[in-house]
């Protein structure tokens, strides 16, 4: 199919103020993980507004938006989940009523990452519109509990709602760069024991904390050595939480655990960063539990999905089919050779690539600095980029694999 870039690029710049006003109204919507329904109504009613062919809600309460029926399934994805606020006084303005100017978009979920949801809907407009329909079906997808629990929703449409499409667009965002992969991680939880007596007398128990201080020492050192990869980086651990359990502030600990956030370059595995922290010295010593977390919270539909807290990492060759199309639809529509690169944050595509082997391409309007920080922000030119680009990709792709 022959594609008319220049008219593709003009209408999406045409359509501005329509994916600013539903990216305003979708910020306005509170929609923390398993909290996502009235932004999917709201979701849902753009998508009828600008006449996709289908829509459905599956039980887990992701909104799957269809255009097309060909025989080539096709998806694009934005979590349309955000993290919370934080402190308030950090923001200069409402993180929900927001604020714009002729450039700009403030407001919880501006980049991470409802705006890939805006741009993805009026990509479906521009494609109905200008009739670049081909022998694809597109799925545009809304998905629940990613900042919980990235990639879970994706677990569910592969093999519940028996979605597998041949290649996925990750709308998170990469300020209008072309990325095609990242780190993968974990959750994993270590535990000591010990035994309780009157603080007054500690010699008589056996302190589960003192336990732990080696081990966080030797935690710390590790994270020195994890492997490095040229691309995607050097893995990497930091200890994120500590709990603690005792009769009372005037006793002995009996028990100690600590939270571990895992990052995992190219070439590590679960098992692999598990091994390694079990085989610590202050580990061994004390016989320390070394486990991943399991999440298991029910989705705003009260669907319990339970899962590992195990994201694995994922690249995508950059002279794969889907990399290739990504690319020259970006030439083609902007006239200059895009920044091919990497996320430092994790994405669906954990799921998807990283676990299923179904390729994926990342491209997003907005900055990943952006990500969970006051003040969030995108850009409207990244909206109508992202917009035009989202129309065009199918197209390319089709022509490439005929």
């Amino acid at each position: 199919m022959k594609v008319d870039f220049k008219t593709v690029l003009a209408k999406a710049n045409e359509y501005k103020a329509d994916m600013t006003k539903f990216l305003r109204d979708m910020i306005a919507i509170p929609s923390e993980s398993c909290e996502e329904r009235d932004v999917v109504l709201r979701i849902k009613q753009e998508m009828e507004t600008v006449g996709f062919d289908e829509i459905t809600i599956d039980p887990m309460g992701n909104i799957i938006g269809r255009i097309g029926h060909g025989a080539h399934v096709i998806a694009m994805d934005a979590h349309i989940d955000t993290v919370g606020i934080g402190e308030i006084k950090n923001w200069k303005y409402d993180p929900y009523l927001g604020y714009e100017n002729e450039e700009i978009i403030v407001g919880r979920g501006a980049s991470d990452q409802e705006g890939g949801m805006a741009s993805m809907v009026y990509a479906g407009k521009i494609i109905k519109e200008l009739g670049l329909e081909d022998d694809y079906t597109l799925f545009i997808t809304g998905t629940v509990q990613e900042e919980d629990c990235d990639g879970l929703c994706w677990q569910y449409i592969i093999e519940e709602d028996k979605l597998k499409p041949e290649f996925v667009v990750i709308t998170e965002p990469t300020s209008c760069r072309i990325y095609r992969g990242h780190r993968g991680r974990m959750e994993i939880k270590v535990s000591t024991t010990g035994i309780s007596c009157h603080g007054s007398a500690p010699e008589r128990g056996d302190n589960a904390i003192y336990k732990m201080a080696p081990i966080l020492l030797e935690l710390q050192e590790l994270h020195t050595r994890l492997l490095d990869n040229d691309f995607l980086g050097k893995g990497s651990l930091t200890v994120s939480e500590v709990f603690y359990s005792s009769p009372s502030r005037c006793a002995v600990a009996d028990g100690c655990s600590i939270s571990i956030d895992r990052r995992l370059t190219d070439g590590e595995t679960y098992l692999s960063a598990l091994q390694e922290i079990k085989d610590l010295p202050s580990v061994q010593k004390v016989g320390a539990t070394v486990e991943m977390y399991e999440y298991a919270r029910p989705s705003y539909t009260g669907l319990v999905y339970p899962t590992k807290s195990y994201f694995p990492t994922w690249v995508l060759p950059e002279d794969h089919v889907v990399c290739q199309s990504t690319v020259d639809a970006y030439k083609e529509l902007f006239q200059e050779q895009p920044i091919v690169d990497k996320w430092t944050f994790s994405t669906n595509a954990v799921s998807i690539m990283g676990r299923y082997q179904i390729p994926c391409i990342g491209f997003g309007p907005g900055a990943e600095v952006e990500a969970h920080a006051p003040n969030e922000k995108t850009f409207k030119d990244h909206l109508v980029k992202a917009c035009a680009m989202y129309a065009v990709i199918p197209s390319i792709y089709m022509n490439k694999i005929k």
